[in-house]
């Protein structure tokens, strides 16, 4: 692969299948899913260690395990909370994930040709296997870059719009294209709907129309000039991740920006604010004793930069 090289702590999630405009085969969703259990697996103890689920009564397990180091819990998440344990369990781990692949096609989807041979058992795999990858880059701890260089189509724009930050040429296309052949991409609708919006995406869906990266609703996706352009926000994006920001604190930001969007009001009422800003207030308690935090902070007022723990 002949991508730029990138600094310490940071690694290529590769997707290899160029010469298939890089479908999401069984074997390239296996080989996804090893790639990223290899950056999430503990040297210490060969342990996965991804992010909690994304429930908000979990965090009341890492307020215990933040309080007593002998807790279950504490061993558990403790990684995720306590710096010492973090840099046993993350050694040689990246603080930043860039996905990639090669050619004018970042993926067309599942491989059809493969799934028109597979039994049906096997096409439940596939399937399933796919939400197992993109599971994995949600609950993955250090952020996935996704560096779209050519049309993601089908699952691969659910792949494209899984990742943390995704970042595309102007000219760049995405496309829902199932309903065209009887197979409306209901799978990749649900990580492109939770980017662009329900109207926006079920468009996609019932037409099936290639869309051009600068026409996505504001934000989805970061949107560049041209190649070059692409590049230079990929490196700046990576050096800003890998070498000015805390692994750790980005693990636990993630984990509890994405639970806090699962509190909407449901129970209490109203839009779920209130339930939002008093849950994230406590993870911001709890956050603020991290060593990180309190570098960040010292760094502030004496007007230096921080020495990040992780």
């Amino acid at each position: 692969m002949s991508w730029p090289s990138l600094p310490a702590r940071a690694g290529y999630l590769a997707l290899k299948n160029g010469r298939r405009r890089n479908a999401l085969s069984l074997a390239v969703l296996r080989d996804l899913r090893d790639q990223l259990h290899a950056y999430n697996t503990s040297p210490l103890d060969g342990r996965l260690r991804f992010l909690p689920p994304f429930k908000p009564e979990i965090l009341s397990q890492l307020e215990t395990a933040a309080k007593d180091l002998r807790s279950d819990t504490n061993k558990e998440y403790g990684w995720l909370l306590h710096s010492t344990e973090w840099l046993e369990h993350r050694q040689g781990l990246p603080k930043v994930i860039v996905l990639r692949s090669e050619g004018s096609v970042f993926s067309s989807g599942h491989d059809l040709g493969e799934l028109r041979t597979l039994s049906h058992d096997e096409v439940k795999e596939t399937f399933a296997l796919c939400a197992e990858v993109m599971s994995l880059i949600r609950r993955s701890p250090a952020p996935v870059i996704g560096v779209i260089q050519g049309l993601a189509t089908a699952a691969g724009a659910q792949l494209a719009f899984t990742t943390d930050l995704p970042v595309a040429c102007a000219s760049t296309q995405l496309r829902l294209p199932g309903a065209s052949i009887g197979l409306p991409c209901t799978s990749p609708s649900t990580a492109v709907s939770r980017r662009l919006g329900h109207a926006f995406t079920y468009k996609m869906l019932a037409l099936a129309e290639p869309v051009r990266a600068d026409q996505l609703p504001g934000g989805a996706v970061e949107v560049v000039a041209d190649d070059a352009a692409l590049e230079d926000r990929v490196a700046e994006m990576v050096g800003q991740l890998a070498e000015k920001t805390a692994g750790q604190s980005q693990a636990l930001g993630k984990w509890g920006y994405w639970t806090q969007v699962s509190l909407t009001g449901r129970e209490s009422g109203g839009d779920g604010y209130e339930d939002a800003v008093a849950w994230t207030g406590r993870l911001m308690a709890l956050h603020a004793r991290s060593d990180d935090a309190r570098e960040g902070i010292d760094a502030f007022f004496e007007k230096r930069v921080p020495e990040w723990k992780t």
